[in-house]
């Protein structure tokens, strides 16, 4: 996972307290959602291409834009598209906080949870309701890893 800035990487690892697995490994934040993009192209295409099971979660803030997944996903190389996803809050993480979903670390965990369930209680939050098609193509990729998790 690689997160945008704090706010996304405690949300991260809320996630993966649910799947305390070494599987899953949280990058140091970028500093912003413009800076995921451009680091990954220029610092984690290359180890993709040598790994083909390997997977990366883009974490960014999508600050109201509906076009940011679609700027996103139009720098990532086309043979690599099937497996980065781009996932986020609609605003940002302080959003869903004042929102009463709870700490971000808290917040991670629930959006953990709705995977092990198959369960959309919190990715059905409209601030994050618009990562419906990304998890949808993200899950059959993590399922088996998290079902493995002790």
């Amino acid at each position: 996972m690689f997160p945008e800035d704090d706010a996304n990487r405690q949300v991260a690892n809320g996630f993966v307290l649910v799947f305390p697995t070494r599987q899953i490994q949280i990058l140091p934040e970028a500093g912003g959602w413009a800076q995921v993009r451009d680091r990954f192209i220029s610092s984690h295409v290359s180890g993709m291409e040598m790994h083909p099971d390997r997977l990366m979660v883009l974490l960014i803030d999508f600050d109201g834009n509906a076009h940011r997944l679609r700027d996103v996903q139009a720098r990532i190389p086309e043979n690599l598209r099937h497996r980065v996803f781009v996932l986020g809050a609609w605003t940002e993480p302080e959003a869903l906080r004042q929102a009463g979903l709870g700490s971000y670390e808290t917040i991670g965990r629930a959006l953990g949870e709705d995977c092990l369930r198959e369960s959309n209680t919190t990715w059905g939050h409209e601030l994050l309701r618009h990562n419906a098609d990304e998890l949808e193509r993200l899950l059959p990729h993590i399922r088996p890893i998290l079902s493995s998790a002790p």
